[in-house]
């Protein structure tokens, strides 16, 4: 878990570090972290540092056009406009569910303001900018109609069937000043450059080459606009509040007791669980749980199945398979001596954990 130190101010086809810092904080809101919390939190600061400097309001922030139009580059920018709205759009609803607020230079900012600025960045490159020019080929009456784009460009088969060779599509079509025979429909093109200035030019491939980068983090926002304002939880299986993650900050608990699950005295496997912490939210108390399962025998335990009972809120670390649990997807087996752990959240006393069925092999 290294990679704790890059802040960034990009997020693109080849610079992933925001969108991963955007994952890992949300593992730690969903209580995901467990030992590694410390360096969660430090991603955290990263995807959070990041979100501040496209709304303005970080220590350094993203450059924009005068219309307001992230810029990043020259060629194909509208890459950098979709792929960090994108991550403003999801990143919005991980707090709103977390009940957190972003945490900039210039202060608290409320996760709808990181929704509002996606909104903005889609509403530009629709038509809302100086130029009135929408960047989605065929949304609105003036959209870009000399696409970088050897199929848009060169007549379709349908109309004139006649053999075209690649010389022949530079030489007959590329450099044609006339509108494209075939409307690309929704293809979103690299967009205007940092003074909103935009020419729509087959061969200024800059501004006019359409890419499967630009739209495929549009419809992810478009998507979630359409839905409104109301219901979205983005980190179900939540279903009660989390504590506040950052360690440093939570009170000492009294050392916890390990509490045994009843079980039979013949049984390989025994069930230990433990109070890690609590908080109060609203006048209720949440705890959570670890729970320990480890193979007392000298053989491997294979198809175990857990029975959990006065279970009320989110678990994480099994797999659920009908009305009983198995290992998690990344586990298939518990060796001789081993352990796993999976923890839960209760607004009430520990669950009822027992053994259903197992295999020794």
């Amino acid at each position: 878990m290294g990679g704790t130190g890059w802040a960034m101010t990009e997020f693109g086809w080849d610079v992933k570090y925001a969108g991963v810092q955007t994952l890992v904080a949300k593992f730690l809101m969903q209580g995901k972290a467990g030992h590694h919390a410390p360096v969660f939190e430090k991603y955290r600061q990263k995807a959070e540092y990041f979100m501040c400097s496209l709304i303005g309001k970080g220590s350094r922030n993203i450059q924009k056009t005068p219309g307001g139009l992230i810029y990043r580059q020259r060629w194909n920018n509208m890459q950098f406009v979709t792929s960090a709205s994108f991550l403003a759009t999801v990143y919005s609803d991980y707090l709103t569910s977390y009940r957190g607020s972003l945490k900039c230079a210039a202060g608290n900012v409320a996760p709808s303001e990181l929704l509002s600025f996606a909104k903005s960045q889609v509403d530009y490159l629709l038509g809302d900018n100086p130029r009135a020019t929408s960047y989605m080929v065929g949304y609105g009456n003036n959209y870009p109609r000399q696409v970088h784009h050897r199929g848009s460009s060169i007549v379709s088969i349908k109309v004139n069937p006649k053999f075209v060779a690649c010389r022949q599509g530079y030489a007959t079509w590329y450099t044609r000043k006339a509108s494209d025979p075939n409307v690309l429909t929704g293809a979103l093109v690299g967009g205007p450059d940092a003074y909103d200035n935009f020419a729509d030019e087959r061969d200024n491939y800059e501004q006019t080459e359409p890419a499967t980068y630009n739209n495929a983090p549009l419809l992810g926002i478009l998507a979630r606009l359409a839905g409104g304002h109301g219901g979205y939880n983005q980190l179900l299986p939540v279903v009660s509040p989390a504590p506040n993650p950052v360690i440093a900050k939570l009170k000492p608990a009294p050392k916890p007791k390990w509490t045994p699950t009843p079980a039979s005295s013949s049984s390989p496997i025994t069930i230990n669980q433990k109070m890690t912490t609590s908080w109060n939210h609203k006048g209720k108390t949440y705890y959570r749980y670890s729970t320990v399962v480890t193979n007392k025998s000298y053989k491997t335990v294979k198809a175990l199945k857990l029975s959990i009972s006065k279970l009320y809120g989110p678990i994480w670390g099994l797999t659920k398979s009908g009305n009983s649990y198995g290992f998690p997807e990344w586990l298939n087996t518990l060796p001789a001596g081993k352990s796993l752990e999976f923890v839960y959240i209760n607004a009430a006393s520990p669950a009822d954990v027992s053994v259903s069925s197992y295999n020794l092999a």
